[in-house]
């Protein structure tokens, strides 16, 4: 298998509520988007929102459970200040704010934010990856 992700889907409870999320952070929904599906570039990686249900069907597994998801998506950005901004941006948009900016352990600078279905988004500056114009981060080989 080649080393890569083409998609990151969420299965929400509300589209038309997650799509106005993240209209409400600047981000601009493809012409791709369909009445069931809102598609987003991000970077190299194509990110969607699908209804909760509707995904759970297409992947064949029972839609109930709550709780910690076990994964987290990270928004990486430039600076300390900016990671308070962004989280700022996003609760003003109807996220909920879940750790205030921080000191990590690693030496970074971060904060978490849950969208509206409660997905946790790291916000993250780490001074030891450096991002390129369009906010991409390369990994060490």
């Amino acid at each position: 298998m080649r080393q890569t992700i083409s998609f990151v889907t969420l299965g929400v409870a509300d589209l038309e509520r997650s799509r106005r999320f993240y209209r409400a952070l600047g981000w601009r929904e493809s012409s791709a988007s369909q009445p069931a599906v809102a598609f987003f570039q991000a970077g190299s990686v194509a990110f969607a929102l699908y209804g909760r249900d509707a995904l759970a069907e297409d992947a064949g597994v029972p839609a109930a459970g709550s709780g910690f998801p076990a994964f987290t998506l990270a928004h990486n950005v430039a600076g300390e200040a900016e990671v308070d901004a962004t989280l700022a941006e996003a609760v003003a948009a109807g996220g909920r704010l879940v750790l205030a900016g921080e000191r990590a352990p690693w030496g970074g600078f971060r904060g978490y934010f849950a969208d509206p279905d409660g997905f946790l988004w790291e916000v993250c500056h780490n001074p030891f990856v450096e991002l390129d114009a369009e906010g991409g981060i390369r990994l060490p080989e």
